[in-house]
């Protein structure tokens, strides 16, 4: 069956370790949108943090598609329609805000065009060993202005699409389950990166919210090939008809693909395409 949807997470799969796309790939895209082919970028990111990738790739005059916050919220990129649109609500993140105060993480939540925190100086993390600003690293990703706020838990008096949490990945390692343990069966609960940890409503994730958006927009999952590399792209694997491992993937990932293609250094999205679509 001819392939309607690319689906495509974006850290370690369109993107490299500069966070580019690199020029192979953005070619068979463009070529592929030519074709009548949509994109849809599936991200844990804010719509906000999407807009620089998905003008790269003119996704905005070709009905391009963004899921955001790991599906709890998708957006026509091209109308601003939103599509699917599932929050936590106000009562439910604040006691998740309460329970953070007992670990050592920084929650962040967004607001309108700004990112909020509690203390824009107790900025750095450890991943690893390598040590760096993750306030600064994400309101600059994703274009937010920052918001101070003396306590989050009494800031807040709205539903929220996702609450982030970040911190040093050995602690977080050490510590989520911990983290997780009041909000089992009420949230959807994952790690994004070694040193985010984050709480969304419960059963969202990409593959759950692509289904409603696409059918929506009347496209199968056997019509969808997706693209990704760590735990939370499995969901969007699953959902695809094809579902393809970046060679760089997570060994879950790698086990459950259809298919493993080059990583994300070597025009893994782009040598796949050319094999399933006939440009």
């Amino acid at each position: 069956m001819a392939i309607k949807a690319i689906l495509l997470d974006i850290d370690g799969t369109l993107t490299n370790s500069k966070k580019e796309i690199t020029p192979l790939t953005k070619e068979v895209l463009l070529k592929a949108q030519a074709k009548g082919i949509r994109l849809v970028i599936a991200s844990g990111r804010p719509a906000k943090g999407l807009f620089q990738y998905g003008d790269q790739l003119e996704m905005r005059y070709n009905h391009g598609v963004f899921v955001c916050y790991n599906g709890a919220r998708v957006v026509d990129c091209e109308t601003g329609d939103v599509l699917v649109d599932i929050t936590i609500d106000k009562e439910t993140t604040k006691e998740v805000l309460r329970h953070m105060k007992n670990f050592n993480v920084k929650p962040v939540i967004t607001h309108g065009s700004h990112m909020v925190v509690e203390d824009v100086y107790n900025c750095m993390v450890n991943d690893h060993g390598r040590e760096f600003n993750v306030i600064e690293y994400e309101s600059r990703m994703n274009g937010y202005r920052l918001m101070e706020t003396e306590d989050l838990e009494n800031f807040i008096d709205f539903p929220v699409n996702k609450i982030l949490t970040a911190g040093d990945s050995d602690y977080l390692e050490q510590h989520y389950k911990e983290m997780a343990a009041p909000f089992e069966g009420r949230l959807s609960m994952m790690f994004t990166a070694n040193f985010y940890f984050e709480y969304t409503a419960m059963n969202v994730n990409k593959g759950t919210s692509l289904s409603k958006a696409m059918e929506r927009l009347g496209i199968k999952p056997e019509e969808c090939i997706a693209f990704g590399d760590a735990q939370n792209d499995i969901s969007m694997l699953e959902y695809a008809g094809i579902g393809v491992a970046m060679a760089n993937a997570q060994q879950a990932v790698l086990d459950m693909a259809d298919e493993i293609t080059d990583d994300n250094e070597h025009d893994g999205i782009a040598k796949s395409l050319l094999k399933h679509i006939d440009f």
